[in-house]
């Protein structure tokens, strides 16, 4: 059962986002049905359930040609699985979402509707308004805790892309290319995929 969205109120422009929400009654981490109906994107973390408001258009931009990158190499490699639009994943007691993830198929088990639980071998966060490279650090860092492989942020406002992986870090501008991941053969794409709608 969704819950109904509770009236809003103007926030001074100042507000530091994420804000914390107050937990319906009823509401279970890993059951997406009994988040609450908001217009933005939710987490929960450290026991708090998170809210950012709905993305920019920049960031709607980067994070579809991002998915689309994903999703034509994973035309040739139906062994994995990708999601997008928050793809919702319960590692430990959080849940959250990533702009973009890839997991291995076989990892996943059936795919119903609620949240994966287990980590993706990639996940991808494109900056936004509120999220900016600090606190997509400390998220890629969230996800390298749970065992993600490599995390792509995909910062629109200098064109890079930074990889963060276990052993280190890169950083890749518009004229380079992603380095392949041992785990995901083939996915290398060119940097200036991800902002050619900014152009």
């Amino acid at each position: 059962m969704a819950f109904e969205a509770e009236p809003t109120i103007p926030v001074p422009a100042s507000v530091r986002f994420p804000i914390e929400l107050e937990q319906p009654s009823g509401f279970a981490p890993d059951d997406s049905a009994t988040w609450p109906n908001v217009e933005g994107r939710l987490e929960y973390v450290e026991g708090r359930l998170l809210y950012l408001p709905p993305c920019s258009l920049a960031q709607a931009a980067v994070s579809l040609s991002a998915v689309a990158t994903i999703a034509g190499w994973l035309e040739e490699h139906p062994e994995f699985f990708g999601g997008t639009l928050e793809a919702g994943m319960k590692l430990g007691d959080d849940t959250r979402g990533a702009d973009a993830a890839v997991w291995r198929r076989a990892t996943l088990g059936p795919i119903a509707g609620n949240v994966a639980r287990v980590p993706p071998i990639l996940a991808v966060e494109v900056e936004g308004r509120d999220e900016r490279e600090p606190e997509l650090r400390a998220k890629a860092e969230w996800y390298l805790s749970h065992r993600t492989e490599v995390v792509w942020i995909v910062l629109w406002t200098t064109r890079e892309v930074v990889v963060v992986r276990p052993e280190g870090e890169s950083r890749h501008g518009t004229e380079d290319r992603l380095p392949q991941h041992p785990s995901l053969p083939g996915l290398e794409p060119k940097v200036e995929r991800f902002f050619r709608q900014l152009e």
